[in-house]
């Protein structure tokens, strides 16, 4: 364990001797901590991207507005989460993770099974995040969204979304960090 200034990029490089015949099997994580909105996204195999939709109504329907850093939510505002998932194989047991700011509150309470897109997954609503679990997530690009509620002013942290195979756990991935800024009522 090292802190902060003592770790160079060196260190990263890093080799393995094995003396004898045979495999071998091992893993090696580089594992640091970092606040949730200074996090940027990670490329591999599985593909994350996150964004925050105002929903206004109109009188020709509901009209989405991009949520970006410098704007301003109010409580009671409902928020359009939407992530683009793509991924370039087939996995079986996919879990996807997406955090929610202390500020928001989910409108779908209820766990349950939903089928989209050619896709079928159980979306489990939990206190600070939903979570995914997909059986079989073929190749391709796939979106999921759900609405919140903005519930407290103040500045939070909307945290990331993360996505992992659960039996080949080195396919994962996660999105950007994502702040947000939710003025109190007038």
């Amino acid at each position: 364990s090292w802190s902060g200034g003592e770790i160079k990029p060196a260190m990263g490089n890093v080799t393995v001797n094995k003396a004898d015949a045979g495999v071998a099997w091992g893993a090696l994580y580089w594992q640091y901590f970092e606040q949730l909105d200074k996090i940027t996204a990670h490329e591999t195999p599985l593909k994350l991207a996150k964004q925050l939709f105002r929903q206004e109504n109109s009188p020709t329907g509901p009209v989405l507005t991009p949520v970006a850093e410098n704007s301003t939510l109010r409580p009671g505002d409902r928020v359009q989460v939407r992530i683009e998932l793509r991924v370039d194989r087939a996995m079986e047991y996919v879990h996807m993770k997406d955090m929610r700011a202390a500020g928001f509150e989910p409108v779908n309470v209820l766990s349950q099974y939903k089928y989209q897109g050619g896709l079928g997954y159980y979306e489990s609503t939990r206190d600070a995040a939903t979570n995914f679990f997909i059986g079989y997530l073929p190749r391709g690009t796939y979106v999921f969204e759900y609405p919140l509620r903005v519930t407290h002013a103040g500045n939070f942290s909307n945290g990331v979304t993360t996505i992992q195979c659960m039996y080949a756990p080195e396919f994962t991935s996660h999105s950007e960090g994502i702040r947000v800024t939710v003025a109190a009522k007038e």
